[in-house]
């Protein structure tokens, strides 16, 4: 069962959109799904649906609310690309995990859930290394995080167990930027990287050209053997 609704910011002076899908019977745990750049469209939505086959209850909050309240993009098409590029350099990334924190909080206190993780994409594969440095998530994945090398010097912050997806080839994270990231996380005790050798970013999408279908089942399920073994 799938629905929207609404999750107040943590200092309840507004309030933003959610996507959440909902398991049959009792969710076994949260994951928030932290969206690319391209809104809450329906590959994220699709992403909120398997894991409520799953048996989770899943939420992707509209994180550019304050920009465009409700913006879906498509990345095959050019003009969307775009525009979704210019909200991401808008876009305050503080402010939105800022949002996550209140979606981890909403989950907790309305939906009563003891255990919340969290997956994002793209940009989201950056904010969800940000949510394992500054929140109590208790369990995070990126896939394909952006930037996650200018980050490093919070990595001490990272309590909970996180999984980072890098494919080699990503045309937004150079090779430099890939040895950064295995340099300063690869010994830390709470944190997993895994390579995908030849793969571009985007390859675990839902829909679209990205897809790579054996790579994405390979990292797919990998996270759902990490959130089986971290949220249980």
């Amino acid at each position: 069962m799938s629905a929207n609704l609404r999750i107040s910011t943590l200092d309840s002076a507004d309030a933003f959109s959610a996507y959440v899908a909902r398991p049959q019977g009792t969710a076994k745990a949260a994951i928030i799904v932290i969206q690319e750049i391209f809104g809450v469209n329906a590959g994220i939505r699709r992403k909120c649906d398997r894991l409520a086959e799953e048996g989770y209850l899943a939420l992707a909050p509209d994180l550019f609310w304050r920009l465009e309240p409700g913006i879906e993009l498509d990345p095959d098409i050019d003009k969307e690309m775009q525009q979704a590029l210019d909200l991401m350099g808008q876009f305050d990334q503080d402010l939105g995990i800022r949002d996550i924190e209140a979606s981890i909080t909403y989950l907790r206190k309305e939906e009563g859930m003891q255990k919340v993780g969290a997956v994002g994409y793209c940009l989201g594969g950056r904010l969800a290394y940000m949510t394992a440095a500054r929140t109590d998530c208790d369990a995070t994945v990126g896939y394909y995080g952006v930037g996650i090398d200018g980050l490093l010097n919070e990595k001490h912050a990272i309590a909970q167990p996180l999984m980072l997806h890098i494919p080699t080839e990503d045309g937004f994270v150079d090779k430099d930027t890939q040895a950064r990231m295995h340099e300063g996380l690869d010994d830390h005790p709470r944190v997993t990287l895994y390579d995908y050798a030849g793969l571009d970013h985007g390859f675990a999408t839902e829909f679209g050209k990205r897809r790579s279908e054996e790579a994405a089942q390979l990292a797919d399920t990998r996270t759902a053997d990490f959130f089986k073994t971290h949220l249980a």
